[in-house]
């Protein structure tokens, strides 16, 4: 259970809308994840020529890949998504943007 953003009853989680005053209640159709962005920084900066921050947030085909091309045409790819990761829109694969803590 949480509490509604507009009258602060408490409602289930799933709600669209609060039932009471029918506030809408979603992140603005940004969803987050489980996956945070410590480790994901992290392994980009140790291993990231491997892709092991893209085999941690589920993207296991383009991990591959960057292994395959040495971090992505030898390290573009990499240096990409340290951007992505340092700006907050590095997403895992249902793309759900990374949390910074729980």
């Amino acid at each position: 259970m949480v509490f509604c953003r507009g009258c602060g009853k408490e409602i289930h989680e799933t709600a669209i809308s609060c039932p009471h005053c029918g506030a809408q209640q979603g992140t603005g159709g940004v969803s987050s994840t489980d996956k945070r962005i410590l480790p994901a920084f992290l392994l980009r900066f140790l291993l990231g020529y491997l892709g092991a921050h893209r085999f941690y947030v589920g993207k296991i085909g383009t991990g591959i890949l960057m292994i395959c091309t040495i971090g992505g045409f030898f390290g573009v790819w990499v240096l990409i998504d340290l951007i992505m990761i340092l700006v907050g829109s590095f997403t895992d694969k249902q793309g759900n943007k990374l949390t910074l803590w729980t």
